[in-house]
């Protein structure tokens, strides 16, 4: 148990001093149920799956002079892998200084990146119609994979996982996706598309997490917050 109390936020500590053995455990996990979660993201998807989930929760958005999207820029020859594994990391990072910065209570904040592969090629958010249209001209007809990484971080433990997808769409023609990014869905979305949206229509099969590709797989959430105390 000493060796539990060492990723604790020194509040925690202070809350549990004195007690042995179970009797940690059961505080750790009752200070935990009454702590908010503090989702570092600016996805309304994010934040409709922890509601599903039944997990309290607040934002803790970027500062304005904040770059949060250049966080998200891949390295050259970067595998997809690696990749989101590394954002995910390096937002949770911002979030925790962030957290700080603002003296905020310690609370377990939560962070996930979600990224739409074709083979190693990384298919982000388009900068424009014109990328939107060229992904979606890409994945027309194919099978490609949707990558989530989660990390969730309390005091001085971070615990993370990662969940992967296959969707296949079935071929568009160039007015679909013209009609689709005219609607203006894929702006902001990984691979220009929302699984959850207008984009459904396209596709034929998904294979493994849908709430994964919506961007938070639930299962691997609950179960890396229950790591930390969640009893949901």
């Amino acid at each position: 148990e000493g060796l539990e109390l060492l990723y604790l936020p020194l509040q925690l500590v202070q809350q549990v001093a004195g007690l042995h053995g179970s009797r940690i455990v059961v505080a750790i996990r009752r200070v935990f149920r009454q702590m908010r979660v503090v989702l570092a993201s600016q996805s309304p998807r994010r934040r409709q799956i922890l509601e599903q989930m039944g997990v309290a929760h607040e934002l803790l958005l970027p500062d304005p002079d904040e770059d949060a999207e250049s966080l998200e820029a891949p390295h050259p020859g970067e595998a997809p892998l690696a990749y989101v594994r590394r954002v995910t990391a390096l937002k949770l990072d911002a979030a925790l200084a962030r957290l700080a910065r603002r003296g905020l209570p310690a609370a377990p904040v939560l962070c996930a990146d979600t990224t739409v592969a074709l083979g190693r090629d990384i298919l982000g958010k388009p900068a424009d119609a014109a990328e939107a249209r060229a992904m979606l001209s890409r994945l027309s007809g194919t099978r490609h994979r949707v990558l989530t990484a989660v990390a969730v971080q309390l005091g001085r433990r971070r615990v993370s996982a990662l969940s992967q997808s296959w969707v296949r769409f079935a071929p568009m023609s160039a007015a679909h996706i013209r009609a689709y990014v005219d609607s203006g869905e894929p702006m902001g979305k990984a691979g220009a598309y929302a699984v959850q949206g207008r984009a459904a229509a396209h596709i034929e099969q998904v294979s493994g997490s849908y709430s994964g590709i919506m961007g938070l797989p639930l299962h691997e959430t609950a179960q890396l917050l229950r790591q930390l105390g969640w009893r949901g």
